[in-house]
C-alpha cells in the first residue's frame, strides 16, 4: 500500500489559470510529461506542503493527489467549470439590487 503522506510541490504554469500541478517533493517533474510541461509553461512553485488523506484541500481531493502521485508522478488540478447561465437566470441579473 502507497504512503497515506506525501511531501508535494504545488506549481502553477504561465499559460493556464488556475491550473496547478502537484508533484512529489522528492521526485520533483521527472515524471511529468514534456507534452504538459509545454502547455503549461514556465512553472513557478507555489508552495509546498505535507499532505495526508484526510487533508481538506480547496479544489482536490488529497487521497486522489496522493494516489495520482504515487501511480503517474503528479496530478493535475484544472480550472472549475464554468457553465453559462440559461437566459432565465440572466434576466434575474438585471432586477435592481
Amino acid at each position: 500500500m502507497s504512503s497515506t503522506r506525501l511531501l508535494c510541490d504545488i506549481f502553477k504554469g504561465s499559460k493556464n489559470e488556475e491550473t496547478y500541478l502537484y508533484v512529489s517533493h522528492d521526485q520533483g517533474i521527472a515524471s511529468v510529461p514534456l507534452e504538459l510541461l509545454d502547455r503549461l509553461g514556465e512553472l513557478k512553485l507555489v508552495t509546498s506542503l505535507m499532505l495526508d488523506r484526510t487533508r481538506k484541500l480547496a479544489r482536490a481531493d488529497a487521497s486522489k493527489v496522493i494516489s495520482d502521485i504515487h501511480e503517474t508522478g503528479f496530478y493535475l488540478q484544472l480550472p472549475p467549470k464554468i457553465f453559462n447561465l440559461d437566459n432565465s437566470l440572466k434576466e434575474n441579473n438585471k432586477l435592481p439590487r
